[in-house]
């Protein structure tokens, strides 16, 4: 008599909480006597089967460890199990599969690595080792395709290729399990779930994935599931809800098998610190690959209003281009030697401290962008500020070298024209002096103005619009545009002189070609980082979501591997890489009228004039003559 296998033991156990379809429970009245019902017998396909067919039941061997069961109990439709080395994140996923096959019957699922290699050392060995040959009806060893006894089926295969998905186009999948969901893109995954859809009545189509944090994915897997909300590179972000995704965080320790190993948790302990971060602790916010491993918010973030902002500054505006991809503009200025900023906390400090000191740590990686404010102010979303961190006091920052980008605006889908328009309009001094703007926790994925809130506030310069006259025009000393937009793309003018025509009909300069030299540009991002000579405003929402993310390119190891979402970072190496990385001067000094009346201060005519006498002496011995060659007759 033939035998239809179905699952039991440690299955059972954690299908408890699937109370919904009742599988567990008719199991165990099966095992009892007290029933004849079965998951399979439940099955339009049984009402089809012969007679003689007789139900058996097969031991898996697999006992759930208590985060296992807590991620097949999740009922969310997107799930992420894992986030360390160890917790038995492949063979949870594995057992996953098994279990969807065998609870809706004529339901296909899937199972993929990135390699086949990665494959075969894997779930395929996790299969071939585990799963007893009597519960599957067959195994085709070409196509990798297990054929179940109620006519479900599991493929297991790999993408290696950004295209090796549309190999999936047109098939239907109750389940998707990926395995080291870091190493996918986000467009492989956003075109898998078009795949995920089962046309058996009460079934629901689900996915999971089981990572470690880094590598190429990390980005937007971290988006998703740990920050919930939506990653950059999504077209429709406002379509993005967050209550579809589930993350189950595990370490090794959760898996008994090796908590009690000392010998493999001494190994993990010897790794260097970002290996042992993301493989032993878990960490979203150091991976293996990480290219800014410096990059830390507590230094490198700072509140726009601390600044002492001047109109005289130097400013320039970087952009990189796009249409399909988002278009990232970014707004930079350098700060003087002798910078006076406003710092929040409380005691003595040096006089010569860096920026970095007025900036204030932000809560958590996921929410880089917020801070604890100082006294008087409120905070990055609008509550009110701690007043226990102290009164307000100026701290001079005497380091020329100081870039701070204070301004972002990242749009999709905009022509070339309204491109232009969105940044010349942007492009004024603080024109509501008795008004903050207040940037909200983006809800869309980007910065957009539409997640900037006005609000009443006793602080004149607010964020991203320095102060200044009101309604004046910023003083922008050049625009480097991504060299791309330069070539002529169709028989009208290209996308630069299209932008430049806008620009220069405002006054403001033409674009010129950015310095697009990759690895000199982010080495000059990465150095300017570790000395403190780069700060970023915290409205800049994406870019400071950015820079953490990136990765090293494995074939080019002194270049950054490119992915979905980095066109924010693209944009800053334009204006750092554009401006400084040439050699040029970081020399700044404030217009003559401004250094008058900081040294002119006796209110005696004779004392005025000979602080006035002294002052040209200076000003002549501080001036170079400048030496021309000349040519041999």
């Amino acid at each position: 008599m033939p035998l239809i296998p179905s699952v039991t033991n440690g299955i059972e156990r954690f299908c408890d909480d699937y109370t919904e379809s009742g599988t567990c429970e008719a199991a165990k009245e099966i095992e009892t006597g007290d029933s004849a019902g079965t998951p399979l017998e439940r099955a339009d396909i049984i009402e089809a089967a012969t007679p003689e067919l007789a139900p058996t039941f097969v031991d898996l061997g697999y006992e759930p460890f208590p985060k296992q069961q807590e991620f097949h109990a999740s009922r969310a439709k997107y799930r992420l199990f894992g986030g360390a080395a160890g917790p038995g994140k492949s063979k949870a996923l594995l057992m996953e599969a098994v279990l969807q096959a065998h609870e809706v019957p004529g339901a296909n699922t899937l199972l993929l690595r990135r390699t086949f290699s990665e494959l075969e050392q894997t779930l395929l060995l996790y299969f071939r080792r585990d799963i007893p040959r009597e519960l599957y009806k067959s195994y085709n060893e070409s196509k990798h395709v297990v054929t179940w006894w109620n006519g479900s089926t599991t493929r297991f295969g790999y993408c290696q290729s950004e295209a090796d998905v549309y190999q999936y186009q047109g098939a239907e999948f109750l389940f998707i399990g990926i395995d080291e969901l870091t190493l996918f893109t986000l467009r492989q995954w956003q075109f898998l779930t078009s795949r995920n859809r089962c046309p058996v009545p009460g079934a629901f189509p689900c996915m999971a994935g089981a990572t470690n944090p880094g590598n190429i994915g990390h980005a937007w897997v971290k988006s998703l599931w740990i920050e919930k909300q939506a990653a950059s590179g999504m077209e429709h972000p406002e379509e993005f809800d967050g209550s579809d995704y589930d993350f189950i965080p595990a370490r090794v320790t959760d898996n008994p098998i090796y908590a009690g190993d000392a010998n493999y948790l001494k190994t993990l302990r010897a790794l260097p610190s970002h290996l042992k971060r993301a493989f032993l602790d878990g960490d979203w916010d150091v991976y293996a690959g990480q290219y800014f491993d410096r990059f830390d918010c507590s230094r490198h973030v700072v509140r726009a209003e601390r600044i002492e902002w001047k109109p005289w500054w130097p400013r320039w505006i970087s952009v990189d281009w796009g249409f399909e991809h988002p278009a990232a503009v970014y707004w930079h200025a350098q700060t003087p030697m002798s910078n006076a900023i406003r710092d929040g906390s409380v005691g003595a400090q040096p006089a010569s401290a860096d920026l970095r000191h007025a900036a204030s740590a932000t809560t958590t990686a996921a929410n880089a962008y917020a801070s604890p404010a100082g006294a008087g102010y409120t905070d990055a979303y609008g509550a009110p500020a701690d007043s226990s961190r102290g009164q307000e006091r100026r701290v001079q920052d005497d380091n020329p070298r100081r870039i701070v980008t204070y301004r972002e605006f990242v749009t999709h889908r905009t022509s070339p024209r309204d491109l232009a328009r969105a940044i010349v309009e942007r492009s004024l001094l603080n024109d509501h002096a008795h008004q903050q703007q207040v940037p909200r926790r983006p809800q869309n994925g980007l910065c957009r103005d539409d997640n900037v809130v006005v609000r009443a506030a006793g602080v004149d310069n607010s964020y991203g619009n320095p102060i200044g006259d009101a309604g004046a025009r910023e003083k922008i000393d050049a625009i480097y545009l991504s060299p791309d937009a330069f070539a002529r793309r169709t028989d009208e003018a290209s996308i630069a002189d299209q932008m430049g025509d806008i620009f220069a009909a405002a006054g403001l300069p033409r674009p010129v070609p950015a310095d697009n030299d990759r690895v000199g540009g982010w080495m000059l991002m990465y150095q300017m980082l570790d000395a403190g000579e780069w700060l970023l405003t915290e409205n800049c929402v994406e870019l400071i979501r950015t820079i953490p993310s990136l990765v090293r390119d494995p074939a080019r190891v002194e270049d950054i591997e490119k992915m979905d979402g980095d066109d924010p970072a693209d944009a800053a190496r334009y204006g750092l890489k554009s401006r400084y990385g040439a050699g040029r001067s970081w020399q700044t000094r404030a217009p003559v009228e401004q250094r008058i009346a900081e040294r002119i201060t006796s209110a005696d005519p004779f004392g005025r004039s000979m602080q006035i006498r002294k002052f040209q002496i200076e000003e002549k011995r501080g001036v170079k003559p400048v030496l021309f060659r000349h040519r041999r007759h």
